[in-house]
């Protein structure tokens, strides 16, 4: 069974607790129900509460798929190496070169909220200036950019504070909505069922919406050369976390929906937590809210910058990108060429995105494509989870279930949205998410043909690196080996 753990990364610093935490916080739970809820509800109107359902069945089954292939093989590139290794290296590759993509563009999807929101806390006007914002969430950007790259154990620490404040605000605001006596709506249990839905084309562009909700998650994965215990632990900690987000996510949209008029959720746009704050609790609330969106902005772009900055790790150490982003510091135990080439991409889309328009357009075209890019990329993961575990499948109804169909289920339910949306979507939209795809070719071919050893893989299965597993075990007299061909190992 490969394992990675000794070529530079810093191993064991994140236990099971500090992962969950990595798992919610690469959701960002505040920011996406800020950035994303007044985009979803333009798209599917009050099917919100359904498109977050129907995406989170699916998704549980992309989350399964990496639990088994981060048990066979523990890499900080994941679905970059498990699909090189089990469908095909230009897969694997374009797989990691996704992940790369829409993370970074996710600095700037990510970013200017966080300035237009930390300039609305003292005024609202410096606040509508584009330019200003992207400024001010440039400066946040180049904080987390340093705590990346001061290493795992003051990324953890400063993740923990982030986090545990969020939380707590999101918690009081959803025990508070239920308390709230005033309504724009009265709640409809068909706002879960598929009526609200103007077609195959409307749901798919809702799912695809949602995906964004849940994404970074699997930032876990990417942490696994780091953590203790990892083959379990990532997979577990991934299972939690989206479980967690996805009741967070349901009950804001439900609330939402409820206290909010249909023109206040469209005007609202990214400011939406905001207005539902001052709604609950008028004068505080609002500023309450906007504190943990700013918090859990803050949060995901350092859990954003853990997952590309590992990504391109890997790829630097596989040499199919430049073998400097291989390079750790030796003090710190990051990849350091690889956070700052990151962050000097960063500023150029910064700099872009300053002339660009309205901070909602930015936003609106920028989920969308890192929608098409995330769709593409989770699908090849749970399609490569099949294929590597095919000879266990059959072993056991519980393997067939966990491990075939629902993976499965997750990577057609994926590709499905990922060809539907097309027809959907802006102009701009599709030419970030095809156009960025379709840019990995051009390194992709250049370092095929300079001969990296990506490109000539050593097959992944599941049979043989568990038997290897069992190998390299040692085992005490009388004790019984567990079963192997498990889907998980919850």
């Amino acid at each position: 069974m490969r394992t990675t753990t000794s070529r530079g990364l810093q191993p064991n610093v994140l236990g099971t607790f500090d992962t969950i935490v990595m798992a919610v916080a690469g959701s960002a739970p505040a920011y996406s129900l800020a950035a994303t809820t007044a985009v979803l509800f333009g798209a599917v109107g009050y099917a919100g509460p359904a498109a977050l359902l129907y995406c989170a069945i699916p998704m549980f089954g992309i989350v399964l798929a990496y639990a088994r292939l981060g048990r066979i093989d523990v890499n900080a590139g994941a679905g970059y190496s498990w699909v090189g290794r089990t469908l095909h290296p230009f897969l694997g590759f374009l797989s990691g070169w996704a992940l790369v993509f829409a993370a970074t563009v996710f600095m700037v999807a990510g970013s200017v909220p966080a300035g237009t929101l930390t300039l609305a806390l003292f005024d609202a006007d410096l606040a509508a200036s584009t330019p200003l914002a992207t400024g001010v969430g440039a400066c946040w950007f180049l904080l987390m950019l340093g705590v990346v790259l001061g290493g795992a154990r003051l990324t953890v620490r400063a993740q923990l504070l982030m986090s545990g404040i969020e939380m707590a605000i999101l918690l009081v605001f959803v025990l508070a909505a239920v308390a709230h006596r005033g309504r724009a709506v009265a709640f409809d249990w068909s706002w879960f069922g598929l009526g609200h839905f103007h077609g195959p084309e409307g749901f798919a562009a809702g799912a695809l919406i949602a995906a964004f909700y849940y994404w970074g998650w699997d930032v876990t994965s990417n942490l696994s050369e780091e953590t203790r215990n990892s083959r379990r632990t990532a997979g577990l900690a991934a299972l939690v976390g989206v479980g967690f987000v996805f009741l967070l996510f349901v009950a804001f949209t439900v609330a939402v929906n409820v206290l909010l008029p249909a023109d206040g959720i469209a005007s609202a746009g990214p400011n939406v937590l905001a207005v539902l704050g001052e709604e609950i609790w008028p004068g505080v609330g609002g500023k309450l809210l906007v504190v943990a969106v700013i918090l859990s902005t803050v949060a995901t772009l350092e859990t954003t910058l853990l997952q590309v900055t590992r990504s391109l790790f890997a790829m630097g150490r596989d040499r199919t990108l430049p073998a400097a982003l291989g390079l750790v510091h030796r003090r710190w135990n990051t990849p350091w060429v690889a956070v700052a080439a990151v962050g000097a991409a960063a500023l150029v889309l910064f700099a872009a995105a300053a002339a660009a328009g309205s901070v909602q357009r930015i936003l609106s075209d920028a989920v969308s494509a890192i929608g098409l890019q995330i769709a593409f990329y989770y699908s090849l993961a749970g399609i490569a989870a099949v294929v590597a575990y095919k000879s266990l499948l059959l072993r056991s109804v519980r393997n067939f279930l966990l491990g075939g169909v629902w993976p499965l289920l997750g990577a057609a339910f994926m590709l499905w949205a990922f060809v539907e949306s097309l027809g959907e979507l802006s102009t701009t939209a599709l030419a970030i998410g095809l156009g960025g795809l379709a840019a990995g070719l051009v390194p992709m071919a250049v370092y095929w043909r300079k001969g990296s050893d990506y490109y000539r893989p050593a097959r992944l299965d599941a049979t043989r690196a568990l038997a290897a597993a069992d190998e390299s075990a040692p085992v005490s007299p009388g004790t019984r080996l567990r079963d192997k061909s498990y889907a998980t190992d919850f």
